[in-house]
């Protein structure tokens, strides 16, 4: 039974019944890599991509089903266990990390959504530099990914915040991995390479900044509508993917858009509706305030209340006021 077991967990796309090697290339081309991924896949969609009918697609995916142990069910204690392996990178403010109960949570989506200027990439470049710290520091001591989608990295301003944290800058650079997207369907590639990255390096942070922008501007007006969430919803979920095989920090930044939301305080709403409302763990309203003054506004938690604080932006990175 033991080497049984032990083939199972060896399979490739090519051992599925159908799948030879040019399926089998065009499949991890559009971003199907294993069993899981196939297992849950819509009929028509891994039709279209692997150019064969949905009766050999359905067949495929059975299989990846039998396979995958998809479906399989696991008791609360195992799930309690799995949790207690979570970890909180620090922000840099003592306070901002006693809002998030610790600070930015592994195996979860943290958004941070605000007007231009609200504090939004001073805090993900912040979080780049502390998940190379040590973990009795508030670190996660691992390499990050950050996905650029509108040319706001910037490794000037990382090199003043590691100085700040007596670290060498030239060494934080090399563990941070910039790709710059430069469409939403190139944005959505590139969570696939951060996943293959991963496996050459312990990558802990993966940040996306900003989340929404492509997908804002290639998909304008109502007829759009329905296929621009299709698309962000699958995008979402293969960064929350990343995050539990990973056990990574998440964290996006997501724009606004100028219309009446009394909910959030502030005549602007997040843009992504409930796709990305109901898929980010955390959600974090920031806000301008006076001078290097920010406001940060936690309004969505699993099991944290409401709450917000005042944090600055400094030459040093984010501190408490």
């Amino acid at each position: 039974m033991a080497k049984k077991k032990e083939k199972k967990e060896e399979f490739t796309l090519e051992d599925l019944p159908g799948v030879g090697p040019a399926t089998a290339e065009k499949l991890r081309e559009a971003g199907y890599t294993g069993l899981m991924e196939i297992a849950v896949a819509a009929p028509s969609d891994l039709a279209d991509v692997a150019g064969i009918g949905e009766g050999q697609a359905q067949k495929i995916i059975h299989a990846a089903r039998k396979y995958a142990n998809v479906g399989q069910f696991e008791t609360g204690a195992e799930i309690y266990k799995r949790r207690k392996e979570l970890t909180k990178l620090t922000t840099g403010s003592k306070e901002f990390d006693s809002l998030l109960g610790g600070g930015f949570e592994t195996q979860a989506i943290t958004e941070l959504f605000g007007e231009f200027g609200s504090g939004k990439t001073q805090i993900v470049h912040q979080l780049a530099v502390n998940a190379q710290l040590p973990k009795e520091k508030g670190g996660l001591e691992g390499h990050v990914i950050f996905i650029d989608t509108e040319n706001t990295f910037r490794p000037e301003r990382i090199v003043q915040m590691a100085e700040a944290l007596e670290l060498d800058p030239e060494e934080v650079l090399k563990r941070i991995h910039v790709a710059r997207a430069f469409n939403s369907h190139h944005q959505m590639l590139l969570v696939d390479k951060a996943m293959e990255l991963a496996k050459e390096y312990p990558v802990r942070l993966l940040v996306v900044d900003s989340l929404t922008a492509h997908f804002r501007a290639e998909y304008v007006g109502r007829g759009s509508l329905a296929a621009r969430q299709q698309l962000l919803n699958r995008h979402m979920h293969d960064l929350l993917r990343f995050a539990d095989l990973n056990n990574a920090v998440v964290a996006v930044t997501n724009q606004v858009s100028a219309k009446p939301d009394t909910f959030y305080g502030d005549p602007t709403t997040p843009i992504g509706g409930h796709i990305v409302g109901h898929t980010a763990t955390y959600r974090i309203y920031m806000k301008k305030s006076r001078g290097n003054k920010r406001i940060a506004r936690l309004i969505d938690s699993p099991a944290l209340p409401d709450g917000e604080i005042v944090l600055v932006i400094k030459t040093e990175g984010i501190r408490d006021p």
